[in-house]
């Protein structure tokens, strides 16, 4: 009868184990990641990047959530197309004072969320000074995903959505409007960046050797045929949800 149990139990854990795979939930050991992809937030002051961050990475939003001080970081890893991603998402002041500090931030990254308020137009005016500011610090394949978010302050909209389409596809950009507040389209949105970016890395693995910008080339133990890349940012093994110079913290 125990053991019964004991197999009845098992086929549940696995059953659990499967649909965390497609929620992209996964507990893992470090030695079973096969990509690391460093990914930055970037967008003007109090347009909600932290707080799309957080939604992704913990499921929280904050209604006291403070301006980001210098850069901040969290983690999530998620199944993708049958490889386990790690994915470091960097969390960049939008404030002036802190451009300087920030910038050497976006060397190494492989994708970048590009967020604006679409209840003030500023911040969607000044989306275009980011990209520049972006393409000069990144690497060129970069990939961008536009957010317009607060989606949810319907009423409040100042920048139409076509405004939006047009400039993402002119800047060669994905968009998304997301709400932080519900998660209404933070999953995909992160979810579509973070795949994007696995096309293009698996584009680069035909090429042989280390590349540039923290980027090395895992090898598989048994054949040495080319398994990945790997993005060596940050080594330690708290990592589910880490967080760095967390100066100005948010307990929800």
């Amino acid at each position: 009868m125990n053991q019964e149990m004991s197999g009845e139990d098992q086929k549940k854990q696995q059953q659990q184990d499967q649909m965390n795979r497609v929620n992209g939930v996964y507990h893992h050991n470090e030695d079973e990641i096969d990509y690391v992809f460093k990914v930055v937030v970037i967008g003007d002051s109090a347009v909600g990047k932290t707080q799309v961050l957080s939604r992704f990475a913990k499921n929280e939003f904050c209604f006291d959530s403070k301006s980001t001080i210098g850069v901040e970081f969290q983690t999530r890893t998620v199944s993708i197309q049958s490889k386990v991603i790690k994915a470091q998402i960097w969390d960049t002041a939008g404030q002036e004072r802190y451009r300087a500090v920030t910038s050497a931030y976006y060397r190494g990254a492989l994708g970048a969320m590009l967020v604006y308020d679409i209840t003030k137009r500023q911040t969607f005016d000044h989306v275009a000074r980011w990209v520049e500011e972006l393409r000069a610090h990144a690497d060129s394949s970069i990939v961008i995903m536009l957010i317009g978010n607060k989606a949810d302050l319907v009423d409040s909209r100042a920048v139409p959505t076509e405004d939006a389409v047009e400039f993402a596809e002119r800047q060669g950009l994905f968009f998304s409007e997301t709400s932080a507040l519900s998660g209404h389209n933070v999953e995909s949105a992160f979810f579509k960046l973070l795949e994007e970016i696995f096309n293009m890395v698996s584009r680069k693995t035909l090429l042989v050797g280390s590349g540039a910008n923290g980027i090395n080339h895992i090898k598989e133990p048994n054949n040495g045929l080319l398994k990945g890349l790997k993005i060596d940012v940050i080594s330690g093994p708290d990592f589910e949800v880490s967080e760095m110079k967390k100066l100005s913290s948010c307990s929800c």
